[in-house]
């Protein structure tokens, strides 16, 4: 696993980071709160380490701020703090496990391996979508083109939510059915084809260039082949 490591402590740091290495994981090590923020935020990685007293910026900041930003990445808040309250206020901050120092390494190990057998987190979904002068606002339920609106029934707007979110790339009729209708089976109809022709007809209509691009054989794709 690639894992963060947040501890201004360098002796203590480099045992983890050594031991961590031991046993196969990759670690990048951040001395500062500040740093550990810019890496956690800027990079991806399976599990951080954290101490929870820091430099600059301390780990319930960090904490705090990776969370607000979407970023679901599991997270052992390493601490000398080890009254009820502030493992407490440590899981309410956003961490996925606690660790009292002074600590044995094996421990620390089994915490971070079980962490990084979770599942991965969910990104947060974008609550706007862009492509090609094409802007979908998800919370307003509201479409435009280059500046224009347009109206969408409400399958025809999850439609081309699903588009968006795959901009660019193919999107197969067995996606879009499962996506849009929440059909695990071809229904043998024409569902499909209906709906992305009168999209089309609200999306591309009118414009000089199409966005919707039919894969012969293979699905649709949204592009600004420009």
């Amino acid at each position: 696993m690639k894992i963060l490591l947040v501890e201004d402590d360098l002796e203590t740091a480099a045992y983890i980071a050594r031991g961590l290495s031991e046993i196969g994981h990759s670690v990048d090590h951040s001395a500062s709160g500040r740093e550990g923020l810019v890496r956690a935020v800027g990079e991806k990685y399976d599990v951080m380490v954290l101490d929870r007293l820091l430099p600059e910026v301390d780990g319930m900041a960090i904490l705090r701020a990776t969370r607000a930003a979407g970023i679901g990445t599991p997270v052992l808040l390493l601490s000398a703090l080890n009254g009820i309250s502030d493992r407490v206020r440590g899981l309410e901050a956003g961490s996925d496990d606690y660790l009292v120092k002074p600590f044995a390494f094996t421990e620390l190990a089994a915490r971070v391996a079980a962490l990084g057998r979770r599942p991965p987190p969910q990104e947060i979904p974008a609550s706007s979508l862009k492509h090609g002068g094409l802007e979908m606002d998800i919370e307003e339920r509201r479409v435009t083109r280059d500046g224009t609106r347009i109206e969408l029934q409400p399958r025809e707007f999850r439609l081309l939510e699903v588009l968006l979110r795959h901009a660019g790339r193919l999107v197969t009729r067995t996606m879009l059915l499962e996506q849009v209708w929440g059909f695990h089976f071809d229904p043998k109809t024409n569902i499909v084809e209906t709906h992305i022709s009168r999209l089309r007809s609200k999306v591309d209509r009118g414009f000089t260039r199409p966005l919707i691009h039919t894969v012969r054989g293979a699905g649709y794709s949204l592009e600004d082949r420009t």
